[in-house]
C-alpha cells in the first residue's frame, strides 16, 4: 500500500512549537462572553475587566485587637513610665464607635473594626494592662502602622482584575470583595475527544500481551477540564478508516477534536491518513521532543489537533502547545540551576523530566516516551533549546506540569 505522504507536501512541516501553538490558536473560534454568578466563576477566564464597586477597606480600620488612641498621647513618656489613658468606649466589626476620641483618651477596638474620630494609632491588647474598667497603661508606644487606610486595598472604580485573567481562588474572593454578585466570562471551548489504536482498551478491561490501558485520553480529559473547556467524549475509535471517519464526523458542535494516535508514519497511523486524503493539514510534525509527529488540520470545517500515541509525549504535547494556545495563558516556567548536565537534541527543542530539589533541577534518568510515570514523579519539564546542552550549574527554563 503506497504511503498517503506526499513526496512534495503543500503544508508546513517540522514548525517550531511557537509556531504550532500560534497556528492551533489562529483555528479557534473568536471567543464569545456569557454572564454567570460569581459561585459558578470558579476557573473561568474573564471576557471583561472588574471594577471595584466598593472600597476596600470601606473605612480606616484597625489590623488588630486593643486601643485605638492618638499616637502623640503615647510618646516621650516611655524612659519614665509606662502611658495610661482613660477608656471612653469600644469600636467592632460593624459596630464602630460613633464619638471622637480626645487627649488621653483611648477606645477599645477589635480588628477590622473602624479606627475612631481623633485616634490615628493602635496599640496591640498584648501591650495593654488594665487599670480598673475605665483606665489602661500602655507598655509599649502605639503604631500608626497597625492602621489600615480606607482604600488601601482597592478604590470605588479602580480596575483591579483584568479581561483574559483566569478566576483563581485568590481571584474570586476577590472579585466578590470588589462587590460582583455575577461576572462576564469567556464561554467554555468545547473540545471533542477521540483516542485510536486497536491496542487501546478502557480500565478495568483484562489486557492481552501488546494492550494498554486508554491513559491519553483520561489524562487529557482532565487536561482540558483544568484548562476551563467543556469536554465532549467520542471515545476510543478502533484502526478503521471507516470507523474513524464516523467518529470524526460525530464531533459536530465541537469547536475543536483533540485526538490522540495515529499521525505518526506507520501504516496504521489512520488519522493522519484521513487528514491528508479527505481533510485539510495545516502542518504535520513539530521540532520537539516528546511529542514530534503532532498534526494540525481540520474535517468538514471542524479543526483537528492530532496528538501522538505515546502517553508522554500525548500529555507533553498537549501543556506545551495546545493548553496555551486553547486558554491565552502562557505555560508557566521558571529559571533553575541544573545539577546535572541535559542533553540537546540538534533540530529539536527537548522537554526532559527533571526532579527539583532546592533551587536546582536534576535529569530524571528514564526520558522514554512510554514511561508516563516520570510525569507524575517529576512535575517538571526542562527545555533544552534545538543545539544547545545544558551543563551543570547552568540557568535553565523548567515548566511546571
Amino acid at each position: 500500500m503506497p504511503s498517503p505522504v506526499p513526496d512534495q507536501p503543500t503544508f508546513p512541516m517540522n514548525i517550531s512549537v511557537p509556531e504550532a501553538r500560534q497556528m492551533l490558536q489562529g483555528l479557534l473560534p473568536a471567543h464569545e462572553a456569557e454572564t454567570v454568578p460569581v459561585g459558578q466563576a470558579a476557573g473561568r477566564f474573564l471576557y471583561a475587566d472588574l471594577e471595584a464597586r466598593v472600597s476596600h477597606p470601606s473605612a480606616t480600620e484597625s489590623a488588630l485587637d486593643g486601643i485605638a488612641c492618638r499616637e502623640a498621647d503615647t510618646l516621650g513618656s516611655f524612659r519614665q513610665c509606662p502611658t495610661k489613658l482613660k477608656v471612653v468606649g469600644e469600636s467592632r466589626a460593624g459596630v464602630p464607635f460613633s464619638g471622637s476620641v480626645g487627649a488621653g483618651e483611648c477606645v477599645r477596638i477589635y480588628t477590622g473594626a473602624p479606627v475612631p474620630e481623633g485616634a490615628d494609632a493602635i496599640c496591640p491588647v498584648e501591650q495593654l494592662e488594665d487599670d480598673g474598667p475605665d483606665d489602661v497603661w500602655l507598655l509599649r508606644p502605639a503604631s500608626p502602622g497597625d492602621v489600615r487606610a480606607e482604600g488601601g486595598d482597592f478604590q470605588l472604580g479602580e480596575v483591579v482584575l483584568r479581561a483574559g485573567q483566569r478566576l483563581t481562588p485568590a481571584r474570586l474572593a476577590l472579585a466578590v470583595s470588589l462587590g460582583h454578585a455575577e461576572v462576564r466570562v469567556r464561554r467554555k471551548l468545547r473540545v471533542a475527544l477521540l483516542s485510536t489504536g486497536d491496542e487501546v482498551r478502557e480500565p478495568g478491561s483484562v489486557l492481552t500481551p501488546g494492550q494498554v490501558y486508554d491513559s491519553n485520553r483520561y489524562g487529557l480529559a482532565a487536561m482540558l477540564r483544568e484548562a476551563g473547556t467543556e469536554v465532549i467524549d467520542l471515545g476510543h475509535a478502533p484502526d478503521s478508516p471507516e470507523r474513524l471517519a464516523e467518529l470524526v464526523e460525530g464531533a459536530g458542535g465541537a469547536d475543536v477534536l483533540l485526538t490522540s494516535g495515529g499521525v505518526s508514519m506507520g501504516k496504521y497511523d489512520f488519522m493522519r491518513d484521513l487528514l491528508l486524503e479527505q481533510g485539510r493539514v495545516s502542518f504535520w510534525k513539530v521540532r520537539l521532543r516528546p511529542g514530534g509527529p503532532a498534526m494540525l488540520g481540520g474535517w468538514r470545517g471542524l479543526p483537528v489537533f492530532g496528538l501522538p500515541g505515546n502517553p508522554v509525549s500525548s500529555l507533553v504535547v498537549f501543556q506545551v502547545i495546545v493548553r496555551p494556545a486553547l486558554t491565552g495563558e502562557a505555560p508557566f516556567s521558571l529559571r533553575l540551576r541544573a545539577a546535572t548536565p541535559f542533553r540537546a537534541i540538534a533540530d529539536k527543542t527537548a522537554y526532559w523530566r527533571g526532579n527539583i530539589v532546592g533551587g536546582t533541577v536534576s535529569d530524571y534518568g528514564k526520558q522514554g516516551s512510554g514511561v508516563l510515570r516520570s510525569l507524575s514523579d517529576t512535575g517538571a519539564l526542562v527545555i533544552v533549546p534545538e543545539g544547545q546542552p545544558v551543563e551543570i550549574g547552568d540557568e535553565v527554563e523548567v515548566m511546571l506540569f
